[in-house]
């Protein structure tokens, strides 16, 4: 099996306040992935917001600052990050910071200490899910093109004598 050139890997954006934290996520993900980190939720921000953004982003809650909440909030209003699927990796397991999680917008919640496998798992799924609605969000786009531009061409009558 070919490993893909660097440049076609995707990027995943680890977002934590912790550099033991940092250091561990980025050691498992960086033999698959290109991986960016950003130790707050305004770095985070930016380096969503950039010119070539994050395919996905694991997401910390439990920040100073910025919490992870507030930052995957601000991500899903802009509409030039709304997109990036968002992973909740945190010590917090009560059900209620779950649910306000994925009510933000995040697609997924990992709890700490993370399970390798599973971590590798569900990124693997998610970047399989932006990559067939960012086809299918283009796909319709293309489609309301075409459409709107049949909608300019003048209408012929076939039924006229």
């Amino acid at each position: 099996m070919n490993t893909p050139v660097h440049a076609e890997r995707p990027t995943i954006l680890v977002v934590d306040d912790t550099p033991d934290s940092l250091a561990l996520m980025s050691n498992l993900l960086k033999d698959y992935y290109n991986v960016k980190v950003a130790n707050s939720g305004e770095k985070a921000l930016k380096i969503a917001a950039s010119d070539v953004p994050p395919n996905l982003i694991l997401l910390d809650i439990m920040m100073s600052g910025m919490d992870g909440y507030e930052v995957c909030q601000q991500l899903k209003l802009d509409p030039g990050t709304m997109n990036i699927p968002v992973i909740f990796l945190t010590s917090k397991v009560e059900v209620a910071d779950e649910q306000k999680g994925l009510e933000l917008g995040a697609v997924d919640y990992i709890t700490k200490p993370i399970s390798p496998p599973i971590v590798l798992a569900r990124v693997k799924t998610h970047l399989a899910l932006k990559a067939m609605a960012d086809l299918l969000r283009n796909q319709n786009n293309y489609l309301e093109f075409e459409v709107a531009k049949l909608e300019w061409l003048p209408h012929t009558n076939t039924h006229a004598k």
